[in-house]
C-alpha cells in the first residue's frame, strides 16, 4: 500500500506584523489576513482582547512553526487604568461590580504600589480568559455565570513606568512575561489601593524584538495589493538573525 504524498506547502511565509483595531477578536484579523494573502496557512502569536489594539503578530506558511517560540517572549503594553470600580472581566467591558471612593492618592502613592507588583510574582487568571478547564475555555464557562477554581499562574514585570496621573485615571507602561494579564494587573493594583480598579485602555506595542514600525493597519489588510502585504512580510531567515539564533 502506498503512502499518500504529502504535498509541499509553496504559499507566502513569514511573520506578518499588524496594528489591531479595537472592538475586533485576533481571530477576526486572521479572517482577514487569509482573504488578502489567499492561504489558510496562518496563526497569530498571543491573543488581544477586542477592546485592545496595537501589535498582533501573524505566523504565515512556514512560520506556523515556530509559533510556540515567537508567543514565548516578553511583551510590552501601554495602557489606562480607572481608579473606583471593579468590572466582571476585569476591564471596561465588563459589567461594574463594585464601585468605591477613590482616596485623594498622591502620584508617589500610586508608584508605590506599582513597585509592588514587579520582578517575580503570581496572578490568578480571570474568568474571562481563553486558558481551557477540562478543554473547555473558561471565557465560555463566564458566559454561562459559572465560576471555577483557578491556579496561580508565575509571571514577571521586568520594568514598569507610571505616565500620567489624573484620578480616577492612571496611564502606564508595563514589560511583562508571556500569559501575563494586564487586566488582572490593573484590578490588583486597585485592590491593593483600596478602591478597587478595571483596565479602560490597553495598546500592546512590543512583542520580543517587533514593534509596531512595521505594522500594516487593518485598513491596508484589507484594502491593500497582495504583492504589498508580502513585501511586509518578515522573512524565516530575518526572524532567525533578530533572534540572535
Amino acid at each position: 500500500m502506498s503512502k499518500k504524498k504529502v504535498e509541499e506547502y509553496t504559499g507566502p511565509s513569514g511573520v506578518l506584523l499588524v496594528d489591531k483595531a479595537p472592538d475586533m477578536t485576533s481571530h477576526d484579523v486572521v479572517a482577514i489576513a487569509r482573504r488578502a494573502l489567499d492561504t489558510k496557512k496562518i496563526g497569530h502569536c498571543g491573543t488581544l482582547d477586542p477592546m485592545a489594539t496595537g501589535l498582533l503578530m501573524l505566523v504565515v506558511g512556514r512560520a506556523t512553526k515556530i509559533q510556540d517560540l515567537l508567543m514565548s517572549e516578553d511583551k510590552v503594553y501601554v495602557g489606562t487604568l480607572t481608579l473606583g470600580e471593579r468590572t466582571s472581566t476585569q476591564d471596561k467591558q465588563g459589567e461594574v461590580l463594585e464601585t468605591r471612593e477613590v482616596g485623594n492618592y498622591s502620584e508617589e502613592d500610586i508608584k508605590k504600589v506599582f513597585s509592588e507588583f514587579t520582578g517575580d510574582f503570581e496572578q490568578l487568571p480571570p474568568m474571562v480568559s481563553a486558558i481551557k478547564m477540562d478543554g473547555v475555555p473558561l471565557y465560555k464557562l463566564a458566559r454561562k455565570g459559572q465560576e471555577v477554581e483557578r491556579k496561580l499562574r508565575p509571571v514577571r514585570v521586568s520594568s514598569y513606568e507610571v505616565r500620567r496621573v489624573e484620578l480616577p485615571e492612571v496611564d502606564f507602561r508595563v514589560h511583562c512575561s508571556k500569559g501575563f494579564y494586564v487586566r488582572t494587573y490593573a484590578n490588583d493594583i486597585g485592590e491593593k489601593l483600596g478602591c478597587g480598579a478595571h483596565l479602560s485602555a490597553l495598546r500592546r506595542t512590543n512583542s520580543g524584538k517587533f514593534t509596531l514600525e512595521r505594522s500594516v493597519t487593518i485598513a491596508q489588510l484589507k484594502e491593500a495589493d497582495p504583492e504589498m502585504l508580502l513585501n511586509a512580510l518578515i522573512s524565516l531567515s530575518e526572524i532567525s538573525l533578530m533572534r540572535g539564533a
